[in-house]
């Protein structure tokens, strides 16, 4: 048997993209460091808009998804992450749109899944691979989107019935995660960046700022419970997110979506521990997401 890696970090996202947008460095850094990074991806963004003009006419077609699968395996490269999934396989879900469009009615769409059936299909992950950690989306899944909302509902009932016995014995041995984290962003660490950009916009390739209210997961300060300094892994953040071409433009350390709008590149990255023992002193904020959870390499 192969030897399992001590620690064992899960991120669950919506579409090709996120991932790198949200824990890029994150991800270098644990993957760069030795320990096992596996990411479930639950759809490939089939309905994503696409930014360059001359992949533009892959917008609405089923050739998008393919395209962000290619993307999403380029930026895993740059990351150093070996192990990336899609959720059920490839194609078993599809992208939901934007909030109350009728995409959201597809019957193959996320937003349409199943919950437990869809959760079978992460708890089958999550028995092989054993991780200590898992990360994904608030409840709002970071501003609304119906993917990323769900993807919260299927990580957070997929790491309950993991370790309930009783449920799919036939997908594996129960496993309990350690740790679960939400993404955030400190209200003040975005305050700050966007005072940044105001005064280097005039420097950059879009149009203007975008606002606080569109970086997904921003809340106070004192919800944060844990800070991931990935500044050693910036370049590789930026380059897995300039693999992903359809979706992001960046110029570091900046970047914008498909609406042109500017956003910060986060490297120190933030997260709510919302289950699981803190591994820092009250009022202290966690610099690694395992501290405090058992390492485990059988």
């Amino acid at each position: 048997m192969t030897e399992r890696a001590a620690r064992r970090l899960m991120l669950v996202h919506a579409h090709p993209d996120d991932e790198s947008i949200n824990n890029g460095a994150t991800m270098a850094r644990y993957a760069a460091e030795g320990a096992l990074v596996t990411l479930v991806t639950c759809t490939l963004g089939e309905r994503g808009e696409v930014i360059p003009d001359e992949l533009r006419h892959l917008e609405g077609t089923a050739g998008l998804g393919a395209y962000r699968g290619q993307e999403l395996a380029a930026a895993m490269q740059e990351l150093g992450v070996e192990d990336f999934r899609l959720l059920g396989g490839a194609g078993r879900y599809r992208d939901s749109g934007m909030m109350g469009l009728a995409d959201n009615g597809d019957p193959d769409c996320l937003w349409q899944a199943d919950l437990d059936a869809a959760a079978e299909h992460l708890v089958a992950v999550i028995r092989e691979v054993r991780p200590q950690v898992l990360v994904t989306y608030d409840d709002n899944g970071g501003y609304g989107h119906p993917d990323h909302v769900q993807a919260h509902r299927i990580a957070m009932r997929a790491a309950d019935l993991a370790a309930d016995p009783v449920v799919r014995p036939d997908l594996g041995e129960p496993w309990r995660i350690a740790k679960v984290y939400w993404n955030r962003v400190p209200r003040p660490v975005a305050e700050a960046a966007f005072a940044r950009l105001k005064d280097d916009l005039p420097g950059l390739p879009f149009d203007e700022p975008a606002t606080i209210d569109d970086v997904p997961g921003v809340v106070g300060d004192e919800r944060v419970t844990t800070a991931i300094d990935g500044s050693a892994y910036a370049a590789a953040k930026a380059a897995a997110m300039r693999a992903h071409a359809t979706q992001i433009e960046v110029a570091e350390p900046y970047f914008a979506l498909s609406n042109q709008l500017a956003q910060p590149v986060f490297t120190t990255e933030f997260y709510e521990l919302v289950r699981g023992e803190p591994g820092a002193e009250k009022g202290e904020r966690e610099t690694d997401l395992f501290a405090g959870a058992e390492e485990e390499t059988s």
